[in-house]
Formats: C-alpha cells, structure tokens, sequence
C-alpha cells in the first residue's frame, strides 16, 4: 500500500504544479505540503461510504490550498479528473476556494474565509452527538489561520463542552502570505496553547511522512470520544516536494513559469496518468 500511496503523492504534486501553472493563478506552496495529509486521510482513514447514513466529514479551513483538495478528490474518483484542467476558470466549479454551491462531490462546505472552519466543524460535531452519529469531524487549518481569533473562542467552546468526535489538524509550516508566522504575528507555542485550552495533543515531527501523519490520525481515531476535543499539530514544509519552493513563504501565492514547471516536475515522476 505505501508505494502506491507514494505514487499518489507525486501524481498529486503534478496536478498541483500544473493547474496553477496553467491559470497563472493559485497556492502552490501549502497546498505541496499537505499532500502526505491528504492522500493519508483519504486512502486511508476517512469513513464515506455513500450508501452510509453515518460517515466522517472533512472540513478544509484554509481554503486556500483547494489545488491539493481538489486533486486528492479527484484521484479518488468523486469527480473526473480531466476537470482539475478547469481550475480557476470562469464557470469552473473548482474555484480559488472550495465552494458547495455547485454540488462539487466532497465539497462538505464553502471555505477559504480563514478562521471559521473549525467553528463550522464544532456545529456538524455538534450535530452528530445530537444525533448519535458515531463518525467523526475532521477539520484542517494553518497556522498562520490561527491568528484569527475566532479559532481560539471554538476551541474554548469545544473543551468547555465536551465536543470529543472532532479532531483538529494544524499544518504547522512557518509560513505565511507576508513571511514567517513568527515575524508577521508570533502564534508562540502551540502545543502549551492547546494543552491550556483543554485539548488532547498530538505532534507529528515529520507531516510529510505518510506513515507518520497516518498514524497520528489513526492514534486521534482511537482517543476521540474520550472527554476531549483532538488537535494534531503537523509540521510540514511548504513547498514540500519542489527544491526550489520548499522552507519559503514566496510559493505561497505564486505559479510556477514555464521553465519552472518543467523543473518541477521532473522533480515528481508523473505515476498515474496526467489529466
């Protein structure tokens, strides 16, 4: 499973590379660094079976990355993949950020607005406890996102509360639109934050470990329902994949040109079939 795991990745590093080559348009640089956590919590981990009345929903908070969203959906059928060619484009249904107007599958809800994913997140866990729906709430944020403050009064609300069938992952890259968190609004230690907010933390090392980011989301799996909210705070780095994009926050936003592309993608073997 792993190899064909790695061969996703770099499948999706292409579709990345090449829709925002493609538009001139897009965020090359998160959205590469959560490639292992996406191919990981989709092959892997989320429950959706369609035919299922109860099943897990993912919430993309960052809005931002829907490159990598958008291919890891497609890669895994809910929709062709010749669509990723629309991207950014007029009448698309793969906007900037992900939107659900359109009926886009797996889209559970618009996002991109940073700092409300895990409010919305906490109303569909809220929801299933109601309910006793037994699947999970998994939301992914960044952590320059994290210098909204809603985030903080949800997760207050969420120990306070005892809101346990979530679990919150941060890609803890460094980087933001204007350049470090730590220079652009220090977050400071995220892990001590969460801990005093009342949550259950875990911490990846290496997030663009497949192994590693899978089994932190399987050890948050098995800790959930226990009292707690879960927060999983990943390193990763932005980039990751592409040399000349990786430990940088100037990929954030930008598309690669022509001569860079190409570079890039020599550097991610095409594995499964371009679109």
């Amino acid at each position: 499973m792993t190899e064909d795991l790695d061969k996703l990745v770099s499948q999706v590093r292409r579709d990345i590379l090449r829709m925002v080559h493609t538009v001139n348009s897009g965020h090359p640089g998160g959205s590469l660094g959560c490639v292992e956590f996406f191919v990981s919590l989709y092959k892997r981990v989320l429950e959706t079976e369609s035919n299922s009345n109860s099943k897990d929903i993912f919430i993309l908070s960052n809005g931002h990355i829907s490159p990598v969203y958008y291919s890891t959906l497609a890669r895994c059928g809910y929709f062709d993949i010749k669509e990723l060619n629309t991207f950014r484009k007029i009448n698309s249904r793969l906007q900037g950020h992900p939107t659900n107007h359109d009926g886009l599958p797996g889209i559970n809800i618009s996002s991109g607005s940073l700092g409300q994913g895990v409010s919305v997140g906490l109303g569909i866990a809220l929801s299933k406890k109601i309910n006793n729906d037994p699947s999970l709430v998994y939301v992914l944020t960044g952590d320059g996102e994290l210098q909204e403050g809603q985030n903080w009064e949800a997760f207050m609300y969420a120990s306070a509360n005892k809101v346990d069938n979530i679990i919150v992952t941060v890609d803890h890259n460094g980087q933001q639109i204007d350049g470090s968190t730590e220079d652009v609004l220090d977050i400071g230690n995220l892990k001590e934050k969460f801990k005093s907010f009342g949550w259950e933390v875990l911490e990846v090392d290496n997030g663009n470990s497949l192994d590693n980011i899978y089994e932190a989301l399987k050890i948050a799996k098995e800790s959930s329902k226990k009292g707690k909210p879960i927060a999983i705070l990943m390193n990763t780095v932005m980039g990751n994949g592409v040399d000349f994009m990786m430990h940088t926050h100037e990929w954030h936003g930008k598309a690669p040109n022509d001569d860079q592309l190409e570079i890039a993608l020599n550097q991610n073997p095409e594995t499964l079939g371009d679109y």
